[in-house]
């Protein structure tokens, strides 16, 4: 059975990324092999689980197929034994090496130490991509069926219409920061009983673009975003099931610092049809009929998401029978399903003394 990451983080499947990164450390420390009463297995579950959900890109293979499709496994992680015996990937304990080149088990060690791998995860000059935005919509079932338009309304961080983004004042400079020297990064180095480690961390002072506004944007307070209601036209396409979802490229949040903006994933909510019920790309209905249209058969009326069609019900039809109109189901990548028509007979509670009469000899000749 395939594992579930978000099961074995603890958290939700919209849970946001510091939900998660906030899960993994306290599910980490909780079972780190070193520690007294610690899982070795549980804390390799918990580093893979970490590795695919932080990543947006593996994440979102995951949401969608279940796995990640890198060509490698995810979250390997390292052994114990050879990075205390000089070997894996530490070379050593007695030499110094970079928390960042360890991936995402550099959390634990800022976890323990009170510092990590913020190197790894440095804004590129303060420029990272903004958050996808997931946003759900109701829509009616024959637009699911036949697809269409829908104006929908959110709220997003978007680029900053004052500063255009880059969080300065309008007509102002935008200096070199004084402290990283425009590098963007300050490093570190700290003495441990495992060697000594080196990180580079997003500088404070600029927060990684290395340079700041002299003046900061008054509208968005120099962040370079700000909240915005936003209206956009999706088109619904045909087969559209309950669950299912549509990706807007660059329709998601504005990225920091006129970074890349994230995308709108919108996921479908199909109202149910009083009439309807659909199963795949079929679509089912009941028919009531009489009971001497059963027994004689006849023509009677249907109703389909295309209008409504004859159908002949042969003679001798029983009840629960199915009759299949095709090509008058959901729309598929070749053709269209089809709709199942199961007959109910209706059993009048009253008669008149006429009908019962021919119902006795009915049951006479039939008997």
């Amino acid at each position: 059975m395939a594992k579930d990451y978000y099961d074995i983080l603890g958290v939700s499947r919209n849970a946001s990324e510091e939900e998660i990164k906030k899960a993994y450390r306290r599910l980490a420390h909780q079972h780190h092999p070193d520690k007294e009463g610690g899982d070795a297995e549980k804390f390799k579950e918990i580093n893979e689980a970490y590795e695919v959900l932080k990543d947006k890109d593996k994440r979102a293979q995951y949401d969608q197929f279940g796995r990640v499709f890198d060509g490698t496994q995810p979250g390997g992680g390292f052994n114990w034994s050879d990075a205390a015996s000089g070997g894996g990937p530490f070379g050593g304990f007695g030499q110094g090496f970079r928390v960042e080149d360890i991936g995402g088990i550099g959390d634990i060690f800022e976890e323990f130490f009170g510092f990590g791998g913020g190197g790894r995860r440095a804004k590129s000059q303060g420029r990272t991509r903004g958050r996808d935005v997931q946003i759900a919509v109701d829509i009616d079932f024959e637009t699911a069926v036949f697809g269409g338009e829908k104006t929908i309304r959110y709220e997003v961080l978007d680029t900053c219409s004052e500063c255009k983004g880059n969080g300065a004042k309008p007509g102002t400079k935008i200096e070199s920061c004084s402290q990283c020297k425009g590098t963007g990064s300050v490093r570190h180095v700290q003495s441990t009983f495992f060697g000594q480690f080196y990180t580079s961390r997003n500088c404070p002072a600029c927060g990684g673009e290395g340079k700041k506004a002299a003046h900061p944007c008054k509208t968005c307070k120099g962040e370079g975003r700000r909240m915005s209601t936003k209206t956009v036209k999706v088109s619904v396409p045909a087969g559209i099931n309950t669950g299912e979802s549509i990706r807007l490229s660059g329709m998601g949040e504005a990225g920091e610092r006129g970074g890349s903006k994230g995308d709108l994933y919108v996921t479908f909510k199909v109202a149910e049809h009083p009439h309807f019920k659909r199963k795949g790309d079929n679509i089912y209905t009941k028919q009531k009929i009489t009971f001497p249209q059963a027994a004689l058969g006849d023509v009677v009326v249907v109703e389909t998401v295309d209008g409504p069609v004859k159908l002949k019900i042969p003679a001798g039809s029983q009840p629960g029978q199915v009759f299949t109109l095709r090509g008058k189901g959901v729309p598929r990548a070749r053709g269209r399903g089809d709709q199942l028509v199961e007959i109910e007979v209706e059993v009048p509670k009253k008669i008149s003394r006429k009908a019962k009469r021919l119902l006795e000899e009915l049951k006479q000749e039939i008997t």
